[in-house]
């Protein structure tokens, strides 16, 4: 696996993958990698594609208030986890070649992007959309591969490719879980044992609430007791909806395209979660 740090290394390795390879694969991340990411990269191994993964802890997505510094890091773990799944190239930016000091251009979005953690986190989708689009510029991926986790991410990112009529798919990939059903993210670590324990009751009140959904109770009551039975095993709920799955647009009845999605702070740390319909 090469381990491309500047921008001329990144494109003589990708040029190099272009004369092997059809297709070249994106998997960007910020590190602190788990079996959620790993799963990205098997896929875009699995396709058949050169698979470029990046790691880059993206400061325009983090606002004044919240956890850059925090947000974990294990450069030395993640590299041996990327090489024993196949990735190619491993692209690690600094700052100052994603964010040159003369840059004035950032991606506003709205659509998909209003709502829930665009209201949350003002800014966020901003620099989210900001750094995939540089680094799908970056790569020339054909491909780029994003976990259904984020499922508002994801959906962004959709859009964004769309609007700009950028040349490359976005392959969505299904949430990883563990065995009790908590889904994967980097920040579980920072969970106490009393809050793991607890962590994966977000999943569950989304699966009752599915489930609820596709007997035909009504959707305001299950989402308002579902947010009660968060409250009542020490979540501060942020949101507990039921939305458009493409748009994320609200809507009160069940339909084909429905997501039901969640955020909510347990102790010092925000999960998040959503499911479709036919989960339960």
């Amino acid at each position: 696996m090469i381990v491309a740090r500047t921008l001329p290394d990144l494109r003589a390795a990708c040029a190099a993958l272009r004369r092997t390879h059809e297709a070249i694969g994106l998997v960007p991340t910020m590190g602190a990698l788990h079996e959620g990411h790993r799963m990205l990269v098997r896929r875009s191994v699995a396709s058949g594609a050169a698979t470029v993964a990046s790691i880059f802890v993206n400061p325009l997505q983090f606002a004044a208030s919240e956890d850059l510094g925090r947000y974990p890091r294990d450069e030395a773990g993640d590299l041996a986890a990327l090489e024993a799944e196949g990735c190619a190239v491993a692209w690690l930016p600094d700052v100052a070649t994603m964010y040159p000091p003369d840059a004035v251009t950032t991606i506003s979005l709205e659509g998909p992007a209003l709502r829930w953690e665009g209201d949350a986190r003002p800014g966020h989708f901003r620099g989210v959309a900001t750094v995939c689009a540089k680094l799908f510029g970056q790569v020339g991926a054909d491909r780029a591969y994003f976990g259904e986790k984020d499922w508002q991410q994801l959906q962004v990112i959709r859009r964004m490719v769309a609007d700009l009529l950028l040349p490359l798919e976005i392959v969505p990939v299904e949430t990883v879980r563990e065995p009790d059903g908590l889904a994967l993210s980097s920040r579980n670590r920072f969970l106490s044992p009393e809050e793991r324990r607890r962590a994966p009751r977000l999943f569950a009140v989304l699966q009752d609430c599915v489930r609820g959904l596709t007997a035909g109770e009504d959707a305001e009551a299950l989402l308002t007791q579902g947010a009660a039975r968060l409250r009542a095993d020490g979540f501060t709920p942020d949101y507990l909806a039921l939305v458009d799955g493409p748009s994320l647009a609200p809507i009160a009845t069940a339909a084909p395209d429905a997501r039901l999605i969640a955020a909510g702070r347990l102790g010092t740390v925000r999960l998040l979660d959503n499911v479709g319909l036919s989960a339960a």
